[in-house]
């Protein structure tokens, strides 16, 4: 289906969204939310189209477009002006909010453009703090808004968080989902928690990699290249609860609880339903469920796709070595 998109801001992450939607072959308004004198908004819309063009080249270069393919996408995005933006809202079927982080301001803009929306038209905030039901409470027709966290660069990360709230229809959730699945993402449903999945697992690993340093672990380049070559390695194949399976949750315990020992800190325990799946033996892959259930599944090929899916890493990254063998 093609969808006419707008995007509340103009700023980067709404040129990013822009591009990832006008590559699917839809069309694209991006609101400017301030009041501007006509050159300054020449200014931004010169500045914006500038960029996309740049991401586009980026884009062209690396193998993912064509450079004859670049004037038709940036053709369907267009820079509104927030004196003219009356008719892109109401032509608007998805509306996201990329303005600033500040909860006051996000509600007033939401407020303001959910009033001259159609009823029908999906609202999803890209906002990476702030809970919907924070939010929700300014929009007309509550049931049609949820967030939708994009990870920058949003025209490359497939992965788009959706968290529904108390008054989201579940039936705009699956409409979103499948409109973002049709041009190439993978959305995932969240509840409504401070920090969604990915930056909520991520802030502990950033927060703890500065802390090795900190402490003079390592360096900050020889932490970095272990998380490219181990930790990111194996997570851009496993996820992380299918890792536990895969090792053994009881591996995990043990593991957490001899941190938790060796370095004096409660943040390595691990929780309650590692210890709980023990006792109820769900290890993993030997006792066939774990976090994930292995039941039906073939485990033999299973681990040959995966072992598969790391060998084609090795030879992205140029590690790939043939054996060596006798002359």
């Amino acid at each position: 289906m093609t969808a006419r998109i707008a995007s509340l801001g103009a700023g980067r992450m709404g040129r990013g969204i822009a591009v990832v939607f006008a590559y699917a072959g839809h069309q694209v308004d991006l609101i400017d939310i301030k009041t501007r004198a006509p050159e300054d908004f020449v200014r931004l819309a010169d500045e914006a189209e500038a960029e996309i063009r740049n991401t586009l080249g980026d884009l062209a270069k690396i193998g993912l477009l064509g450079a004859e393919a670049i004037d038709i996408i940036a053709g369907r995005i267009h820079v509104v002006a927030h004196d003219q933006a009356d008719a892109a809202l109401g032509a608007a079927d998805i509306l996201f909010e990329g303005v600033p982080e500040i909860l006051e301001l996000k509600r007033e803009i939401l407020a303001q453009a959910s009033a001259r929306t159609r009823p029908d038209a999906i609202i999803a905030s890209t906002t990476s703090t702030i809970l919907v039901d924070d939010l929700s409470g300014a929009i007309v027709h509550p049931q049609r808004f949820l967030n939708a966290h994009w990870l920058n660069p949003a025209y490359l990360v497939p992965l788009v968080e959706l968290s529904p709230g108390a008054k989201t229809d579940p039936a705009v959730t699956a409409a979103l989902k499948a409109l973002l699945e049709s041009i190439g993402k993978i959305p995932v449903i969240c509840a409504a928690r401070p920090g969604f999945i990915v930056p909520r697992i991520q802030a502990l690993a950033m927060n703890e990699a500065a802390r090795m340093v900190e402490e003079g672990v390592a360096s900050a380049a020889e932490i970095d290249k272990a998380i490219k070559y181990g930790f990111g390695f194996r997570f851009a194949v496993l996820g992380l609860l299918e890792f536990i399976d895969w090792g053994g949750g009881d591996i995990l315990y043990y593991a957490s609880r001899y941190l938790t020992q060796a370095l004096g800190d409660q943040r390595y325990a691990a929780p309650p339903i590692i210890e709980r799946n023990m006792q109820e033996g769900r290890i993993g892959l030997k006792t066939g469920k774990g976090f994930l259930d292995y039941d039906t599944l073939d485990v033999k090929a299973y681990r040959l796709e995966r072992l598969e899916a790391f060998a084609i890493l090795l030879k992205t990254f140029g590690l790939a070595r043939p054996p060596v063998l006798p002359d």
